[in-house]
């Protein structure tokens, strides 16, 4: 009985999915927001979710609800101001990685408002509001799963 509805669960996650991804929008520029700065709590984030999450689409005008959550973290470089931004962006399915900001999670050097950002960016689009913190969910996510069909 508890498989049957785990994998109606999944389902509805599934074509959630597709519709586009609610996700947390907000920036912190050398501790201006602390309730967007990590450690991230929920109490404090209902005004941050858009939902969904619309963002641009290369080549296309208007926005367009989001295919990944994203959360850059960092330091600028040469001031070492901290920032920390939390939003969304669409894969416009172009074959050059350079311009797809969703495409991977990665730490090093990147250019944010024309400055160099030392940090990392994370990608996500597992479930709604999945951009929250740099966390375990996705790999505690997946062992619960498995952890529940075996069971």
């Amino acid at each position: 009985m508890f498989v049957p509805s785990l994998l109606v669960c999944i389902s509805v996650i599934s074509f959630r999915l597709g519709h586009g991804l609610d996700c947390f929008r907000c920036g912190s520029f050398n501790g201006s927001d602390p309730h967007c700065e990590d450690p991230f709590h929920h109490n404090y984030s209902v005004h941050y979710l858009a939902s969904p999450c619309l963002a641009g689409w290369k080549g296309r005008n208007g926005l367009f609800p989001a295919s990944q959550c994203v959360k850059i973290s960092g330091y600028v470089y040469g001031t070492h101001e901290t920032i920390t931004v939390r939003g969304c962006t669409i894969d416009s399915g172009t074959v050059t990685l350079d311009t797809e900001l969703g495409r991977q999670s990665h730490c090093g050097v990147m250019e944010y408002d024309d400055k160099y950002v030392v940090g990392c960016l994370d990608v996500c689009d597992e479930f709604d509001a999945c951009n929250s913190a740099a966390t375990l969910v996705g790999p505690l996510l997946g062992v619960a799963t498995m952890l529940a069909l075996f069971w």
